[in-house]
């Protein structure tokens, strides 16, 4: 039943010429969409001669001190490009540059400002500045030329870095070519015996200042050593002054002290002696009183005179203080000058006060001890108190007497002589005292002057040492100079002495002389190239492909086998008519009526089943399909070129992927119909997205990376890659099996789901047809 039904479509297909055009059509088709978009894409990058971008160059350049030849990078960039073919380069000025790439004259333009190489140069200085180019940019022509435009810029700025690097090396290996090729020359030989001439007279020079400053520094040493001495003198001078002046402050001391003693002994005797005599006219009226109790009360008469006998002797400290204040005054008298002559009658009066007291308190003393005989008497024999009683105010009267005498005998002999004697020393101490203080004040001031030129002397000293070992230093370096510098000429000439050794500095020496001088004689140009760019990137291509479109001739091969399946559809009916059907069974030009309706599966109890009818209208598509994807793939490796390194493996991609789209289409339609159609457009468009046959997956959005795995055309595509460079392992043969797994699911549709549908699918053909539009 298959073979009856695709022997008649192939009859009919090739009845008449108009049907053999339109077989071979839709052949032809699909590979014309291919080969026009691979052949349009093969090398798009290596055809930018076209692309226009504008250059002006307004760098004024640079020169300095630093380097002694004038730098201007703006001109290297502009030879530079006029030798580079990768766009067609346009040198006008910034002006046209920028209105040319609004307008669209340009796709993009650069400007060199005015100090780029100024600012290139700031590398040798502290205040660095980053040099940049101006680069406009029209995105709106067309959204590849950009991305091209910027590999242009990306090719003059690294022509800068390389060109400025490889300017920097060769200006120094030059000046150390022209250093050495100077220093080797007859007169740069006699400069260096000029040189070392001069710079030995300089050591001897900075030697013999270095002996005059030392000897200037003794001779002032010796200065010094006078002024010490002479400042000892004056030192002693002032301490003989200072010393003289503490002696007049010690007398001063001394008569004030004196003076003040004597006020107030004068007031303390005085209110003393007062207070004693009224305290004898009360003990000689309590005597009387205690007498006059005899006979009456004995008893209280013998008690009243022994607490007067205790007052009396407890006044005796009243005495030794006056004494010892008169004792105090005798010591603050004999601290005053020896030549005073007033000195020895004031001590003679102080004693003679002292004296007088003494025989007071004498008298005091006996005086208590005859009252404390009377209380004993009272109570024994009336008589011999009475005697007591005159014998007590005798001797009351006679103690009063000795304490008049004490103070009349203070008041006209010691008061006077003190106050006078006070006043004197005073004068001649206050005299003195303003004498030696100037006498000090001249001291100091000599003092001064003294160690002020002791100190000056000291700092110049030692300044002059300092620049002594300064200048020592100084002739030490200049040797030293002369030393390296006779070194360095004897290593330049090649010279050694052979047997006496040169030490491991020399060694040295000569071994950098030796590494400069083949510097300096290797090919400047090449070094400062290797300078310029140190590494050099090797690459290696791993599954090489010929160009870029051999790259993208899988993406639109397997995209235009879809397209052929949409078209086969499109083009040839899916369904079988009735008739048909009644021939290929042999029944005449109709089913009978038996049959039913027009519809798939109607004619099954005569022995064409629904799968009869399926594979049978397949096999035309299956056979159309197969020749698409020969015809695409045999052009695109023997018409356009494309890159197959496994010629079978490709074609087999071809026919296997023709395979399974012809029959996922032709599966859609025939269970949809028209709608089965537009589904097949949808998947086509979801595909070209989501296929990464232009991205990688892995850059698209996550909805596309998610879906990847569930469309035909990544694994058709990954199998065409591998076929074209070479597959990884089992890579090509994975892929292969993933493409057939898609014929399951597409031929479970159509011979099993399809039934259920198939009334659905009659009853919206029907409705469609009665709109007469659709």
């Amino acid at each position: 039943m298959i073979w009856g039904i695709f022997k008649r479509d192939m009859c009919h297909a090739t009845r008449n010429v108009i049907a053999v055009i339109v077989s071979m059509g839709l052949v032809v088709v699909p590979a014309l969409y291919a080969w026009f978009n691979i052949a349009a894409s093969w090398n798009p990058y290596g055809n930018t001669k076209a692309l226009k971008v504008a250059v002006a160059n307004n760098d004024k350049g640079y020169k300095s001190d630093l380097i002694p030849v004038r730098v201007n990078v703006g001109e290297t960039i502009i030879s530079t490009l006029h030798a580079n073919d990768q766009l067609d380069w346009q040198f006008v000025k910034s002006d046209k540059a920028i209105d040319g790439v609004k307008s669209g004259e340009y796709y993009a333009a650069i400007v060199i400002p005015k100090g780029f190489s100024a600012d290139m140069m700031t590398l040798f200085s502290p205040d660095i500045k980053h040099a940049q180019l101006k680069y406009y940019l029209n995105e709106k022509i067309n959204p590849i030329a950009p991305h091209i435009t910027d590999q242009g810029a990306t090719t003059v700025v690294n022509t800068i870095d390389k060109t400025f690097a490889k300017t920097i090396a060769q200006v120094g290996l030059d000046l150390a070519s022209s250093i050495l090729h100077y220093s080797q020359s007859p007169q740069m030989a006699e400069y260096m015996r000029n040189l070392n001439g001069n710079l030995t007279t300089m050591a001897d020079t900075l030697s013999g200042a270095s002996q005059q400053v030392t000897s200037y520094s003794q001779l002032l040493g010796s200065a010094n050593d006078i002024v010490d001495s002479t400042g000892k003198l004056l030192a002693s001078a002032t301490k003989a002054g200072k010393q003289a002046q503490n002696a007049l402050k010690q007398g001063k001391s001394g008569a004030t002290s004196f003076t003040s003693a004597g006020a107030n002994v004068t007031s303390s005797v005085n209110t003393a002696l007062d207070q004693v005599s009224g305290a004898f006219d009360q003990v000689a009226a309590k005597v009387n009183k205690a007498f006059d109790a005899i006979g009456k009360d004995s008893d209280t008469a013998a008690s009243q005179l022994t607490t007067l006998s205790e007052q009396v002797s407890s006044s005796e400290s009243l005495y030794d203080t006056y004494i010892t204040s008169l004792n105090h005054m005798h010591e603050s008298v004999e601290q005053l000058p020896d030549s005073d002559s007033a000195k020895q009658a004031l001590l003679e009066a102080i004693d003679r006060e002292i004296t007088l007291l003494e025989a007071a308190k004498g008298d005091s003393q006996k005086l208590a001890q005859q009252l404390k005989d009377a209380s004993t008497q009272v109570t024994q024999d009336t008589a011999a108190a009475e005697r007591s009683r005159k014998e007590i105010l005798n001797r009351i009267t006679s103690a009063k007497q000795s304490i008049s005498n004490v103070r009349d005998d203070y008041a006209t002999n010691v008061k006077p002589k003190i106050d006078a004697l006070a006043s004197t020393v005073s004068t001649l101490i206050s005299q003195t005292d303003s004498m030696i203080t100037q006498l000090s004040g001249t001291a100091d001031d000599l003092d001064d002057v003294t160690g002020d030129v002791g100190t000056n002397v000291t700092a110049i000293r030692s300044t002059l040492g300092a620049i002594a070992k300064k200048l020592d230093s100084s002739a030490a370096t200049v040797k030293e100079l002369i030393t390296k510098l006779e070194t360095g000429g004897n290593a330049g000439d090649g010279n050694s002495d052979g047997g006496d050794g040169d030490n491991d500095a020399s060694s040295s020496d000569s071994g950098e002389s030796d590494e400069l001088r083949a510097l300096a004689t290797a090919n400047a140009s090449t070094l400062s190239t290797l300078i310029s760019a140190p590494v050099a990137l090797h690459r290696v291509s791993v599954y090489p492909i010929a160009n870029y479109g051999s790259a993208m001739a899988p993406f639109y091969t397997i995209l235009s086998i879809w397209v052929g399946a949409i078209i086969l559809c499109a083009m040839l009916k899916v369904t079988i008519s009735d008739r048909e059907k009644a021939h290929v069974l042999g029944l005449g030009d109709t089913l009978p009526r038996v049959a039913g309706p027009s519809g798939p599966g109607n004619a099954s109890r005569w022995g064409l089943r629904l799968d009869h009818e399926y594979f049978g209208r397949y096999a035309i598509f299956a056979l159309l399909a197969l020749l698409q994807g020969t015809l695409v793939c045999l052009g695109d490796m023997y018409f356009l070129g494309v890159q197959a390194n496994h010629a079978l493996q490709f074609l087999a991609v071809g026919w296997l992927a023709a395979l399974v789209f012809s029959n996922i289409v032709y599966t859609l339609t025939v269970s949809f119909g028209d709608i089965g159609k537009a589904v097949a457009v949808v998947l086509l468009v979801m595909q070209v997205a989501g296929s990464g046959g232009t991205f990688p997956i892995e850059t698209l959005p996550k909805f596309f990376q998610m879906l990847y795995p569930f469309l035909p055309f990544p694994h058709a595509i990954d199998a065409m890659h591998a076929a074209m460079a070479g597959s990884y392992g089992n890579e090509y043969l994975l892929d292969m099996v993933y493409l057939a797994l898609f014929l399951i699911p597409s031929l479970l549709l159509g011979l099993v789901l399809r039934k259920p549908v198939i009334r659905l699918n009659n009853w919206v053909s029907r409705n469609l047809e009665s709109t007469k539009v659709m």
